[in-house]
């Protein structure tokens, strides 16, 4: 429980689908006869043409491209990019930028995320932050770094507010974020995309639309992390 005092855990399952987008309302509504007035074969055919543009009126770039598109990111065992970012915690600012592929030896989890304090993100973190022992095993060995295109100074804020124990990125210009081959959305955000590097310094295995509000999400990631953490165990063991 952080400064709040709401478990993440018991907001989860309550996220709603987002609405339709406004060219669907638009099609539908305007093809739906006044109140009182009686369906006509033609009113029936209104809505039905308004269905089918509804459904075709999609972006050229939507089209020809699914930016979550599991192809479009790294393969599993490929190379971690060597690329930074600069950190921050709930104390402050980090005063050097966190490289990659320093972290080899150790289980990574990168939550790209969209934005700083809006309803899902903070459900996400919150999750991150009272299941964090039994997620990322409390932080030993495994490093959480949650990444938006925030400046630093809002991260830091979040995480003081929340009391969030692991690790911020801030991707300002999404260069972390396409070295993975994310592609940022025109405002610049992310989605929500999970990638988890194993302590080889490989890419063990790319998320490209975390589910937020989905708690087998949370136990899969648990699975992975434990998997990782267990094979590099046995690694050093057999170094000894």
């Amino acid at each position: 429980m952080g400064k709040t005092g709401k478990s993440a855990m018991e907001l989860i399952g309550k996220g709603k689908v987002a609405g339709a987008p406004d060219h669907w309302s638009l099609l539908w509504t305007s093809s739906l006869p006044e109140p009182g007035a009686t369906m006509s074969r033609f009113t029936f055919s209104g809505i039905a043409t308004g269905f089918f543009l509804a459904l075709t009126l999609v972006s050229p770039s939507e089209a020809q491209q699914n930016p979550l598109d599991p192809a479009n990111f790294l393969a599993p065992g490929s190379e971690t990019p060597a690329v930074s970012l600069a950190g921050a915690t709930r104390w402050g600012p980090l005063q050097t930028a966190v490289h990659l592929p320093d972290l080899a030896g150790k289980t990574v989890v990168l939550a790209f995320f969209p934005a700083a304090r809006t309803r899902g993100c903070t459900i996400q973190m919150q999750t991150y932050r009272d299941e964090y022992q039994r997620l990322l095993n409390g932080g030993r060995d495994v490093v959480l770094i949650a990444i938006s295109n925030d400046p630093t100074e809002a991260l830091v804020s979040w995480a003081y507010d929340e009391d969030f124990p692991f690790l911020f990125g801030s991707d300002p210009d999404g260069t972390v974020y396409r070295a993975f081959g994310g592609t940022p959305r025109e405002s610049g955000r992310f989605d929500r995309t999970l990638v988890v590097l194993s302590p080889e310094g490989t890419v063990a295995k790319v998320i490209p639309q975390f589910r937020e509000v989905d708690p087998t999400a949370y136990d899969e990631l648990q699975d992975l992390v434990r998997s990782l953490s267990a094979r590099q165990a046995e690694a050093d063991d057999g170094q000894r």
